[in-house]
């Protein structure tokens, strides 16, 4: 009887987990689900990966696809991954790195990205975001100190949450609360017989800045620390020859951890890292998301060797030349018609807006259903209320009349917003979906 009694306490006081999501409101963006899905959130881009492709039945100039070199549909790429895919098939190898997931073409994949990168060994990840939070949870001890920057991407943020040590954010892209940060991180580490780990990354993608490296690296000669970058927006794109954003700085030989990623300038799925060789086998037998999850099929892995045999030949250079010449002519041509368009330097831009939600709301649809052009939108929450960042990402399969093109909407946007022509109420989204 007493034992019943508890057991229905318990069950009293025990909220079900899905009642709890059903009245929660959707979290800070699925607040708005009804609103955007379909359209803002989870649209549907629809025909050949590039930028001319259909949404909402209609055809668009499309600058929303990290497709930096235009691999997607390059006839060699696209050739090379249909004959691996007939000869392998999309389960071989089966099983993870460790037991049953390991080939010689996995082997050289990483023997060519480590000599690329100039660092003795390189591993592959199955996706980078997995990879990059078990390297950062492999690398540290409850002893070590983490130091990064305070808008590091999602999956450096969630890979330093699994660090049982201490952790410290130095502002954005700032020498000085870093230097100051770091100062702190090595007395203590000292103190607790631990290491200090420095993360930041090569490119931020969200605004197109690129991170202070080559500033960063020559603090080493106050602080012992060691430096992880996540490069995945700079990975083949940036640097005289494509090795990345520590090439464009000259600083390769300072940075002890080296990520790429292949979702950007290789268009496909994975990453990888790379550093000492000793390091590399240390963490091959200690990253759980390589340890316990499937190895990346092989016509991914043939099809990466095609893409970087691509990235390291003269026509990667010429691809390499022209995305540079899209995002300057991008750029420039945003700041002269006096948009803020803050710090980008590589191929991402971020174009601010200061609107309302229903000015937002009405630019965005206008843009799309009436120009002819998409690219990603960013409002509240994600920055703060009263502003809206069109997020717009030059490759080298735009043209220069892409970006004339795309220039001439937005400096009619300009006039109009000037003019109030997007203070009306806005449109039920309803009927555009």
């Amino acid at each position: 009887m007493y034992s019943n009694r508890i057991d229905q306490r318990i069950s009293n006081w025990t909220m079900d987990i899905f009642d709890k999501i059903r009245k929660s409101t959707g979290g800070p963006i699925g607040q708005y689900r009804e609103k955007i899905d379909g359209y803002f959130a989870f649209p549907k881009l629809e025909g050949e990966l590039g930028p001319h492709m259909r949404f909402n039945g209609k055809e668009v100039l499309c600058w929303s696809l990290n497709n930096y070199l235009g691999l997607a549909n390059h006839p060699e790429v696209r050739k090379v991954d249909a004959e691996a895919a007939a000869r392998w098939g999309m389960a071989y190898p089966m099983g993870s790195r460790m037991m049953t997931g390991h080939t010689a073409l996995h082997e050289k994949l990483e023997k060519e990205l480590a000599e690329f990168e100039c660092k003795e060994a390189a591993f592959e990840f199955n996706f980078g975001y997995q990879g990059i939070v078990s390297a950062i949870d492999s690398l540290l001890s409850r002893h070590d100190v983490l130091v990064i920057d305070s808008e590091a991407h999602a999956c450096l943020i969630d890979g330093s949450r699994l660090h049982m040590g201490t952790t410290y954010k130095f502002k954005h892209n700032d020498i000085v609360s870093c230097e100051q940060k770091l100062k702190i991180a090595t007395a203590e580490a000292e103190a607790n017989g631990g290491g200090v780990l420095l993360i930041t990354e090569g490119v931020f993608g969200m605004t197109g800045a690129l991170g202070i490296l080559d500033q960063i690296v020559a603090l080493k000669e106050k602080y012992s620390f060691r430096i992880l970058i996540d490069d995945a927006h700079g990975f083949g794109v940036m640097g005289p020859t494509g090795r990345g954003t520590s090439e464009h700085f000259g600083v390769m030989d300072g940075i002890d951890l080296y990520i790429g990623a292949y979702a950007k300038s290789m268009a496909t799925i994975g990453g990888f890292i790379a550093s000492e060789k000793d390091i590399i086998t240390y963490l091959r037998y200690n990253m759980r998301s390589q340890m316990y999850a499937k190895a990346l099929p092989m016509p991914i892995v043939e099809g990466c060797l095609k893409r970087l045999e691509i990235i390291r030949s003269a026509e990667g250079d010429a691809r390499r030349a022209h995305l540079w010449e899209v995002t300057r002519r991008l750029q420039n041509g945003f700041r002269k018609l006096g948009y803020e368009i803050g710090p980008a330097e590589a191929c991402v831009t971020p174009v601010h807006l200061r609107c309302g939600v229903n000015q937002a709301t009405n630019i965005a649809m206008d843009l799309r259903e009436n120009y002819g052009i998409f690219c990603s939108i960013i409002t509240y929450p994600v920055i703060p209320p009263g502003m809206l960042i069109f997020r717009v990402i030059s490759t080298a399969a735009h043209s220069i009349d892409d970006v004339d093109r795309t220039l001439a909407a937005f400096k009619d946007i300009k006039e109009r917003l000037a003019r109030g022509d997007y203070d009306k109420e806005m449109p039920d989204m309803a009927l555009i979906k």
